[in-house]
């Protein structure tokens, strides 16, 4: 179990492993292009080559990736389909260049579609986007928060309806701890973290859990709103993150914290590393 956090490129992609190491970080995540829109870096062999040597002068273990806020895979407009498909394609042919573990995504809204269609174009458009890839980067589909009822993949049964239609792709899973609690699944302490452990190998499979967001939440269980809180300041708590590290297979995977950027960044990460020393 390696703890990280996302941190900037700002400058060079190839500065992300510097960053990691300042912060503190074992791994990091990072965008590699603006999350807002916009063309993304060249990464010709001088910025691979730099980002490979920092990743080992600065002693990071892992990369990872998350493409850009505006994807949407179950839109109703082909333009924005089409073109989600294309940049997670093309984030996943990026990281692979890079040597980074996996490329993280949100699916999208179902508001134009309703639950059901929305959620047949995204099976659709997971299919185009792993059509013939070859690359080292694992594709994980990361549970969503479901804000206003439309967004995909805040249940585990919606996420493992889209792996079990690829039976011959290893997709995985990013299970971000904020998102699955305001999507209903409690984390609070040992019992609630053993029955939605139990829940998510039953609807995709625990094998598939390649990578946790840590992020603790400012609003109550099952409100789907996606506020993320410092590491024992929100609603879960440090009893429930404790109970989450000393789970065995979430132990085994990185840990990234996404949580507010501001003067108690340093305090999350000694707080998770000093749980994970604990147990």
């Amino acid at each position: 179990m390696n703890i990280g956090a996302h941190v900037s490129i700002a400058g060079s992609i190839a500065n992300a492993p510097v960053n990691a190491e300042r912060a503190a970080c074992e791994c990091f995540q990072m965008f590699s292009r603006p999350p807002q829109g916009g063309p993304a870096p060249v990464l010709d062999d001088k910025i691979v080559a730099q980002f490979t040597a920092n990743m080992k002068k600065h002693r990071q273990a892992a990369a990872y990736i998350h493409t850009p806020y505006y994807i949407n895979l179950a839109s109703s407009s082909p333009k924005i389909r089409y073109g989600s498909i294309k940049v997670i394609r093309d984030e996943l042919d990026r990281a692979s260049l890079l040597g980074a573990r996996a490329v993280m995504t949100h699916l999208g809204s179902s508001k134009d579609l309703g639950k059901a269609q929305a959620l047949k174009k995204v099976i659709e458009g997971v299919g185009k986007i792993l059509d013939g890839y070859t690359g080292s980067a694992q594709f994980l589909i990361e549970n969503s928060a479901g804000a206003g009822g439309t967004i995909i993949g805040d249940t585990f049964d919606e996420i493992g309806a889209i792996i079990k239609a690829y039976p011959r792709i290893h997709i995985g899973v990013c299970f971000d701890t904020c998102h699955a609690f305001v999507s209903g699944y409690d984390v609070r302490e040992k019992a609630a973290v053993a029955k939605t452990l139990k829940a998510f190998d039953k609807a995709i499979g625990l094998e598939k859990l390649q990578l946790v967001h840590a992020n603790d939440a400012k609003a109550e269980l099952g409100s789907r709103s996606d506020r993320h809180e410092h590491i024992g300041n929100g609603m879960i708590g440090i009893d429930g993150f404790r109970a989450l590290i000393g789970a065995a297979r979430i132990h085994d995977v990185d840990w990234i914290l996404e949580t507010p950027k501001d003067d108690s960044d340093a305090d999350d990460m000694r707080t998770l590393k000093g749980i994970r020393q604990s147990l």
